[in-house]
């Protein structure tokens, strides 16, 4: 196995809850009201659309699709949806420093160095380097039986939360049985007083439709008990996959990272000459500052970013 290389699940496709645009030259972020599954590839138009998403929409009472049927990969939440604290660099679109609330990892000119993480707003470094929240959640849509799975990014406070309270509460639930779960993407919204009362959108999980939580569980556990029966090994599979996530010093690859850059910290579209570039709030660390640059990140993101 080659170091320093994460090896993550295979990937056929991308879920994701808007879109970019070109607008004013630059490449921005544009939210939606419905889930769109595409391809990796991508055209002049954008990514390509991946079959699965027509089949679904055309099931979807308004032909807007806002779940999606789906199962975990692994049984372990923390493998399904990795969320840290990360800043990237704008410059060369490479992760500078990645967190979870107590260490990080941060590059420096002698090397990748290990430091204590007090979160964003109390770090002068990510206040001033658009260091936000970063989750990736890898899932299996429907009932295929291969390893293949599609991939939600987000920096969205209310998808990361949600996601990881939903994955560790099915989990608990279902005896450790989170892969056999029949489970469901489900785009929610809500409108708060720092949102200016307009809809804002997170995904959330929830059981399939038409069935209880009750049903769910029943099923889990005859999918479990058949999974033994034919021999897959479901706890040597999160195994393997914790040893190569943790064979490297970041998840994304060089060739993701300029997305996930044009996605999640754009650039200013030069519209407003208030605004600050690339979602950095450089305002005085007050309470009517953080409000203002939440607010601004609400309207520029993609997806929840709130």
């Amino acid at each position: 196995m080659i170091k320093g290389l994460a090896i993550t699940p295979p990937v056929l496709g991308r879920i994701s809850i808007g879109r970019v645009v070109e607008k004013h030259g630059k490449r921005l972020p544009e939210k939606d009201d419905q889930f769109t599954i595409t391809t990796q590839v991508q055209n002049k138009e954008g990514w390509v659309l991946h079959p699965l998403d027509e089949k679904l929409r055309a099931n979807a009472p308004t032909k807007k699709l806002r779940s999606i049927p789906v199962h975990m990969l692994f049984n372990d939440p923390d493998l399904n949806l990795r969320a840290e604290y990360t800043m990237f660099d704008r410059s060369k679109g490479r992760p500078l420093c990645v967190g979870n609330g107590e260490v990080c990892r941060r590059v420096s000119k002698s090397g990748v160095e290990t430091l204590p993480c007090p979160s964003p707003d109390a770090c002068e470094v990510g206040r001033e380097g658009a260091c936000k929240p970063y989750g990736r959640l890898n899932v299996r849509i429907g009932d295929e039986k291969d390893m293949g799975t599609f991939i939600f990014r987000t920096t969205g406070f209310n998808s990361i939360r949600t996601l990881t309270a939903r994955l560790a509460y099915f989990k608990a639930i279902s005896g450790d049985r989170l892969a056999c779960m029949p489970l469901t993407l489900v785009l929610r919204g809500k409108s708060t007083t720092q949102s200016h009362r307009a809809p804002i959108y997170f995904v959330d999980l929830a059981v399939r439709d038409g069935m209880s939580l009750d049903d769910a569980v029943i099923q889990a556990v005859e999918a479990d008990q058949k999974r033994k029966e034919c021999g897959l090994d479901q706890e040597a599979l999160d195994r393997a996959a914790k040893s190569g996530f943790s064979n490297g010093l970041f998840e994304d690859s060089v060739e993701e990272r300029a997305d996930v850059m044009a996605e999640f910290y754009p650039e200013s579209d030069g519209s407003d000459t208030n605004n600050a570039p690339s979602n950095i709030s450089t305002a005085p660390i007050g309470l009517k500052a953080k409000l203002g640059a939440r607010v601004q990140q609400t309207a520029t993101s993609t997806g929840d970013e709130t």
